[in-house]
């Protein structure tokens, strides 16, 4: 199961996603276990980073994985300040970079890295991939 849930915000995220998130956790070969999307505002995942992480930075996306086998499950915790303020920096539209970082967060519990240059490489490729799995199956 796949929920979404607010800290910090008045804002929401369009449940439509969660069968296209889902869709890229059976894509990938695995089940889907729980999975909880957290949106949140830049102070709560900063201070998610610091007490956790010990990074004092902000970032978009922190996914903690509780993957067992091929079960897929975690919790990830998603900044849409950040992602607003990445989107409007990147030139790129604000639901598809909120797209990319919920797809990135599925892609690290499925296994994909992003440590190297060699391993983001191939993350940038695998949300390109689902980001137009997505919109083939949702054409405007």
């Amino acid at each position: 199961m796949i929920q979404f849930f607010y800290e910090n915000l008045q804002e929401s995220v369009s449940t439509d996603y969660q069968k296209w998130l889902k869709d890229i956790i059976l894509s990938e070969g695995k089940k889907l276990g729980e999975i909880n999307y957290i949106f949140c505002d830049d102070e709560y995942l900063l201070k998610i980073n610091q007490d956790y992480l010990q990074h004092d930075y902000y970032t978009d996306i922190i996914t903690f994985d509780y993957v067992k086998g091929k079960t897929i499950s975690g919790e990830i915790f998603v900044s849409l300040q950040r992602i607003s303020d990445n989107a409007s920096t990147l030139s790129r539209n604000y639901e598809e970079e909120l797209k990319r970082v919920l797809a990135h967060g599925i892609l690290h519990l499925a296994g994909y890295k992003d440590k190297t240059e060699e391993e983001e490489k191939e993350m940038r490729r695998m949300e390109d991939f689902y980001l137009a799995k997505f919109r083939d199956l949702n054409p405007e």
